[in-house]
């Protein structure tokens, strides 16, 4: 890998494709830990109680943080989900791809998805973490 290409996505070649994520992501460099982010601002307010909104704010929040290393959304690896309501999550997945799209563009790390029974901010129906490699110094 190139200072330029620092990861790599893995995939078997005789799996069906992964559509909207990587099975596995192969990187150098430095990393960069994002913890859970949630659907609410700058403030600490959520803004709305939409979970589409929220999707939205928590990939905002965590692009907000990665800028903080010189980093973008091409330098995460990984995301992991975790949602409150799995059925809201699979109802609204078209809305859910493009908040992502928007906010991170066509780039798919590898992910988890978790319904989870709550979250400590009660008002908060998704959470995301974020793990990033940015080239090494």
């Amino acid at each position: 890998m190139s200072d330029a290409t620092f990861h790599q996505l893995l995939h078997p070649s005789h799996w069906k494709p992964a559509i909207g994520y990587a099975n596995g992501v192969l990187a150098t460099g430095q990393t960069v830990f994002v913890g859970g982010q949630i659907g609410w601002n700058a403030d600490q307010v959520f803004e709305s109680d939409d979970f589409v909104v929220q999707v939205n704010q928590a990939l905002q929040n965590i692009v907000a943080i990665l800028k903080e290393a010189d980093a973008g959304p091409e330098h995460i690896v990984r995301l992991t989900w975790y949602v409150t309501d799995k059925k809201e999550y699979l109802a609204r997945l078209k809305e859910v791809g493009a908040a992502y799209r928007e906010v991170l563009g066509k780039h798919f790390p590898a992910m988890t998805m978790v319904q989870v029974a709550g979250l400590v901010e009660d008002q908060a129906k998704v959470e995301i973490e974020a793990t990033a490699v940015i080239s090494a110094v």
